[in-house]
């Protein structure tokens, strides 16, 4: 080999070591680089896992127990603008474990996991600009409704201790509607469900003015839950009829409690059997109910001296009774008969 030939191999021999180094310095450094790269990503993906179970941790306990899809556990019914009779009531049990603060910050009380009653609606916002939506009861009460839109509406003491919310150019949709209780966690009590579009309850619940008779009273001979359909019929009470009121404050004759005789709540069914309230006793007696729709019913001498009133299609709902005597004095032993198909002759 001569010079200039040993000059060039050592030359290139030379590069080449040259390159293998920093061949083996590149190698090092992609190997750190994909370390370093694997620690972040390693470390990013623990972050990620973190923060998910954080937010889970996070998540209200109302989303796990609040059931807003389920249909309501009194019913449902679909009611267009204009419905008769107005307002559309409903009995349910107001009140669970479920602290409604903890689903919306306007809201209050303590609610079952499904809605009390569900009400599809089609709206005619021109003539009817506004839904009410309540509850009437001897216990202190609150009302939660989730909108067609997904948003809460909610209220507490609005006429007395008793809630509304008033749903301004309401949408077409189902409306979901919870009946709570106010600071009284896993209790319940009895209320009406009032759907209006011209309002709710007056300030007091009486009719006739001040000392008049009063559904909003509990009843002194008990209540009935009654389906359509129900046995046996008739169903019957003994009921001391009379009372120191004059059943004229609100149209009838006769004298009456200020509380009711006697309540039942009915469910309708899809037959055409009329509800029939009857009663027999040997003295002159007077009937006056309180439908449904808060309209009051009066009969005097239909059977004789003994009274009928017989309601056709009756809306499901809370029907109060007074048994009354036509005359003012002592209290008349009789039998109150609820039927739909005997009128006491």
């Amino acid at each position: 080999m001569d010079a200039a030939k040993g000059s060039k191999v050592a030359k290139t021999s030379h590069f080449g070591a040259v390159y293998a180094c920093q061949a083996g310095r590149e190698g090092e450094d992609a190997r750190r680089e994909r370390n370093l790269s694997g620690t972040i990503m390693h470390k990013f993906t623990r972050t990620l896992a973190a923060a998910a179970a954080l937010a889970f941790i996070a998540a209200p306990a109302y989303a796990q127990s609040l059931n807003t899809g389920a249909t309501g556990t009194y019913g449902q019914t679909q009611l267009r603008a204009g419905f008769e009779p107005d307002p559309f009531n409903v009995s349910v049990l107001g009140g669970g474990p479920i602290d409604m603060s903890e689903v919306n910050d306007s809201c209050v009380g303590f609610v079952a996991t499904r809605a009390s009653y569900t009400l599809r609606y089609t709206a005619n916002v021109a003539e009817f600009p506004a839904l009410y939506i309540g509850a009437t009861s001897d216990a202190d009460t609150t009302i939660a409704v989730r909108t067609p839109n997904n948003q809460w509406v909610c209220n507490d003491d609005a006429v007395g201790l008793n809630p509304m919310v008033a749903i301004e150019n309401p949408r077409n949709g189902r409306y979901q509607i919870w009946v709570g209780r106010y600071g009284a966690e896993n209790e319940t009590a009895q209320a009406t469900l009032f759907v209006s579009e011209v309002g709710g309850p007056a300030e007091e619940p009486t009719a006739g003015g001040e000392g008049g008779p009063s559904w909003a009273l509990d009843p002194a001979y008990g209540t009935i839950e009654l389906v359509a359909g129900f046995q046996p019929d008739p169903h019957a009470v003994e009921i001391a009829a009379g009372g120191g009121l004059d059943a004229s404050s609100v149209g009838c004759v006769g004298w009456i409690a200020q509380a009711p005789d006697y309540r039942v709540n009915w469910t309708a069914g899809s037959g055409q059997l009329p509800l029939i309230f009857s009663v027999q006793s040997d003295a002159d007696t007077v009937l006056v109910v309180n439908d449904a729709g808060g309209n009051w019913l009066c009969n005097d001498d239909t059977n004789g001296f003994n009274p009928v009133i017989s309601i056709a299609n009756p809306p499901s709902g809370q029907y109060d009774i007074w048994v009354g005597t036509y005359a003012q004095g002592d209290l008349q032993d009789s039998v109150l008969s609820v039927s739909e198909v005997y009128s006491g002759e």
